[in-house]
């Protein structure tokens, strides 16, 4: 049985909508760490429509010498939930799954490691159905007041805390599990 790992780049107040907010405090080499140990344990991606035509074309043009990360998003499957997408083009290794469907998220998981970024639909609906094994947000030290947030829309979730970390930029890595 595999696992689902979401990493999510978030504001003290929980939006995660435009990652704009992130770029004044950089990108540290332990946070390049962090997200590399996460997706190392992972053997596809899975993504909601909206992350997958915003990721495609700034991922697939990208090379080891532009970014570490670039081979785990280009070679490794990409599993596109969506209802509007018949077929996930323009993006190597990409396939559409069609909608918002919690038992053939469940069949992926069998056999497979899957990671999500972004997605916040699908992450939330992941969530609502308690789909998730490990939630990493890295925390920037910034509140927006605005934007779409992680956690709207849900209650009751309860998570268990397995780790903290935090980087000089002042962005705090946190680790939870689902506890369901």
């Amino acid at each position: 049985m595999g696992k689902i790992h979401v990493h999510e780049f978030v504001t003290l107040d929980g939006s995660y909508e435009n990652p704009a907010f992130t770029m004044p405090y950089g990108f540290t080499d332990r946070m390049g760490e962090v997200l590399g140990r996460i997706t190392g344990e992972c053997d596809g991606i899975l993504l909601g429509r909206n992350t997958f035509e915003m990721f495609g074309p700034a991922w697939s043009k990208r090379t080891v010498d532009d970014d570490p990360g670039a081979p785990f998003f280009n070679d490794t499957t990409k599993y596109v939930v969506s209802s509007t997408l018949d077929e996930a083009t323009g993006w190597q290794n990409s396939e559409a799954i069609g909608g918002y469907d919690p038992e053939r998220i469940r069949e992926l998981k069998e056999s497979h490691h899957l990671y999500i970024s972004g997605s916040g639909t699908l992450v939330r609906a992941l969530l609502r159905d308690r789909l998730i094994d490990e939630l990493h947000l890295l925390v920037y030290p910034v509140v927006l007041g605005s934007g779409a947030r992680l956690f709207d829309g849900l209650a009751d979730l309860p998570l268990t805390l397995v780790g903290t970390e935090s980087f000089d930029n002042g962005v705090v890595h946190m680790s939870y599990a689902s506890t369901a």
